[in-house]
């Protein structure tokens, strides 16, 4: 018989299990990084402004994670975000009408297309650099260096499984 002060609602584990509790965390450290990023005076002012504005996602960080310095291709990109071409497609054509992004030709191949980042993609990656580290940073003094660093070694050998 359980104590009626301390009742056990069985539904709980829903909200704590771990899957999703890296969810809200990811969430979290998402968010916070596009706030910086919304702040930071080297981004040009009209992607600041879409960050601010909540107008660029974590879908959208998709492509900042993921596009290598010297360009991706379209395929490459959605395999390495885990998205599909045509979603990874849809989130390019964004960036690219924002600017961040283009398409050129690929060396390797002539009938392919690379994505590239642009100038102001170049200072938005930095901008995402600065960013990280910082929200890092804040997590780090949130929950102490040993934590911090249990949870980053934890979750590169469960990432690497």
């Amino acid at each position: 018989m359980t104590d009626p002060t301390f009742p056990i609602d069985p539904d709980a584990w829903r909200q704590t299990h771990l899957g999703r509790l890296l969810g809200h965390a990811m969430r979290r450290f998402d968010e916070r990084v596009l706030a910086l990023m919304a702040h930071d005076a080297d981004v040009p002012l009209a992607l600041s402004n879409l960050a601010a504005r909540a107008q660029v996602s974590a879908a959208h960080i998709h492509i900042t994670r993921h596009l290598s310095s010297d360009g991706s291709r379209l395929t490459e990109l959605a395999e390495r975000a885990g998205m599909t071409k045509q979603a990874m497609g849809k989130l390019v054509d964004q960036c690219e009408a924002w600017g961040l992004v283009t398409r050129g030709p690929d060396a390797r191949d002539a009938r392919a297309r690379r994505v590239l980042f642009t100038a102001d993609g170049l200072a938005w990656l930095e901008a995402f650099r600065k960013a990280v580290a910082q929200a890092e940073g804040e997590f780090r003094a949130s929950v102490g260096d040993e934590i911090a660093t249990v949870v980053s070694i934890g979750l590169e050998a469960y990432a690497a499984a």
